[in-house]
This record gives structure tokens, sequence and C-alpha cells, in this order.
């Protein structure tokens, strides 16, 4: 059982390490450019693209919020239909 769960729980984690050492080199790649200048300009395009993801994200999350919302709904008048339809006296 072991061996099994080795067999399939490494490959998952190599792939879990590598896919997450990108977004990690990104953020670090700046500190390692020695010249003043273009080292203060790679952190100003890592700002910029982290601003441009804050604006993307709360237009992401008010579409899902309101999509949740709807299916919660949807899922509650569901269970309060089941819940109507129980013989409470038999």
């Amino acid at each position: 059982m072991d061996s099994t769960l080795l067999k399939f729980a490494l490959p998952g984690l190599v792939v879990l390490a590598i896919s997450t050492c990108p977004a990690v080199a990104v953020e670090q790649n700046c500190r390692f450019i020695q010249a003043k200048p273009e080292r203060e300009a790679c952190y100003k395009r890592q700002e910029d693209e982290l601003a441009a993801k804050r604006k993307r994200a709360p237009a992401i999350a008010e579409s899902n919020t309101l999509e949740t919302l709807r299916q919660m709904r949807q899922d509650d008048d569901a269970v309060h239909r089941s819940i109507n339809n129980i013989c409470r006296g038999c």
C-alpha cells in the first residue's frame, strides 16, 4: 500500500513543485539585476502587473459572486420544496 501511495504522490508533488517555481522566479529575478536603473524598471513592471491583476480580480469576483448567489438561491429553493413535501403527520 505504501509503495502505491508513493508511486502516485511523488509525481504529484514534483508537478506541484515545478508549477510553483516560475511564479516565485518572476518575483525574485529583479533583485539580482546589478544596474540600478534596470532593477528599478523591473520592479516597476512587477508593480504594474500586480496592479493589473488586482483590477481584474474584483470584476471577476463580482460576476462569480452573483452567479454563486443565484446558484445558492436555486439550491435553497430546491431544498425548501423537498422539505415541504415531507409528510410530518404520518
